[in-house]
């Protein structure tokens, strides 16, 4: 690696830190004062030649839900390289300082090029759907319930409200990043150039028999005809909502709009529970990818801040490439899904042995550990341990992530 410097951004470095993202994403970044405020210069890093920035990433302060617990993690984005300096290290160099100095147990990222951050110990925790439905076909709602009160929320009192129920989504589902007060302001700001030709963004909630929010959905709408008259287009962005009735009103509110034809959803949950409202299910016309990587850099920490689905009293061998401090063989024990775990470091013969690569993917409880197995990746020396480790780690409601960050 020769001819660049990596050094901590400053706050001098945000114009022109985020043009160079912004160019090697192939869109136009404006800056502007919300974004100014977000901008952790401490939590980013710039590859330099001479003066001039050709490689950025930064790690947001935000937190995050684990199965059994909400825990802090580095969410890593605004990884770019200038195009003129592509192919000379730069990105790798900016992703294993990054990975080497957060202060979190755990790393997460939406992969722009999915190929990339296995080669770094990040592994795919998550799977999202994509709904395109068929409004036309995709028949009454199989489950009726009474609508209750659905209103429209003003984007000013938004936050306040809608803050707690994100809040018990996380408590509810791992793989949901927490929002700061900016980070929702930031997420509800609705500039007329970002609408793509749709309506301004509603905001939709359901209110309980006490006239308390306990569902929400944001969603724009855009007009359109065909040849058999009209067939308007729904985009929802994200709909939370814990309690039963609140979702199963909300759905059924979305999916019964007049004049609409096509829904799209681009952050369902594999397990999305709208798949038992409707009465033609193939009418959702689904399509599974990753979202979340997640990358371990503390093992101690990381295994022992989330719950185990079962009891488990396990030796795991973790083999790290990148950050020799992880490698090693660590007893973890826990007594089942509402107890604290341990995590230690031992000289005990290992059970089961992994990379820290397989352990990011299984770590929300999305993907099975014996699913690894099967391919080597994963390997069991003491007999019931592969199944007692799936079993642990696994978690009854699958991770996803709502958002792309």
């Amino acid at each position: 690696m020769t001819g660049f410097d990596v050094r901590t951004a400053t706050t001098e470095d945000y114009e022109e830190f985020f043009a160079l993202f912004g160019g090697a994403m192939m869109f136009d970044m404006q800056a502007d004062d919300l974004g100014r405020q977000m901008f952790e210069p401490d939590r980013a890093l710039v590859a330099v030649d001479s003066d001039e920035i050709i490689g950025t990433t930064r790690a947001l302060t935000r937190d995050l839900s684990v199965p059994g617990a909400v825990v802090p993690a580095a969410h890593v984005t605004a990884v770019g390289v200038k195009p003129t300096h592509r192919r000379r290290g730069v990105m790798s160099e900016l992703i294993r300082r990054q990975l080497r100095e957060v202060p979190e147990a755990i790393a997460v990222l939406w992969a722009s090029e999915p190929g990339i951050y296995g080669r770094f110990g990040y592994g795919a925790a998550a799977w999202g759907t994509s709904y395109e439905v068929d409004l036309n076909r995709v028949g009454p709602p199989a489950v009726r319930t009474r609508p209750g009160e659905l209103s429209e929320l003003a984007v000013e009192d938004a936050a306040k409200q809608l803050a707690p129920l994100l809040r018990s989504l996380q408590e509810h589902r791992p793989g949901v990043s927490g929002r700061t007060e900016l980070g929702w302001q930031r997420h509800l700001r609705d500039k007329p150039d970002d609408r793509g030709g749709k309506t301004a963004r509603r905001i939709l909630v359901h209110r309980d028999e006490t006239g308390e929010v306990d569902g929400y959905a944001l969603y724009r709408g855009k007009m359109n005809w065909d040849a058999s008259g009209p067939a308007s287009e729904v985009s929802l962005q994200e709909l939370v909502a814990i309690e039963p009735s609140a979702y199963q009103a909300l759905w059924q509110h979305l999916l019964t709009m007049d004049l609409a034809a096509k829904l799209e959803f681009g952050h369902a949950a594999i397990d999305e529970p709208v798949q038992q409202l409707v009465t033609t299910p193939t009418a959702l016309n689904r399509r599974v990818s990753e979202s979340l990587w997640v990358r371990v850099t503390d093992v101690v920490r990381a295994l022992g801040e989330r719950r185990y689905a079962v009891p488990v009293d396990l030796v795991i061998e973790v083999a790290d490439d990148l950050i020799p401090a992880n490698a090693g063989r660590y007893r973890l024990t826990a007594d089942g899904p509402l107890a604290e775990a341990r995590c230690e470091r031992t000289e005990d013969a290992a059970d089961l042995s992994l990379t820290v690569t397989e352990l990011g993917a299984a770590y929300l409880g999305g993907r099975p550990l014996a699913e690894f197995a099967a391919t080597g990746r994963v390997t069991e020396h003491t007999p019931g341990a592969l199944a007692t480790a799936t079993a642990a780690f696994g978690w009854p409601i699958l991770p996803v992530s709502i958002e792309i960050f």
